[in-house]
């Protein structure tokens, strides 16, 4: 049909209302806890390294 418009790709979905300051407090905690995770990842990993090669 040429003169139907086709919906393809992602679809539209209504905008909840929510309450946002609970869920950013909780976001900011769970990002330092993956940035402080991530840090010392990278330095175990480097610390292992060192002392491999040494």
């Amino acid at each position: 049909m040429p003169g139907r418009k086709s919906l393809r790709g992602a679809t539209r979905r209504s905008r909840r209302v929510v309450n946002h300051r609970q869920p950013v407090t909780l976001d900011r905690w769970l990002d330092r806890l993956v940035d402080i995770a991530v840090i010392t990842a990278l330095l175990v990993g480097s610390v292992a390294l060192v002392v491999t090669f040494f």
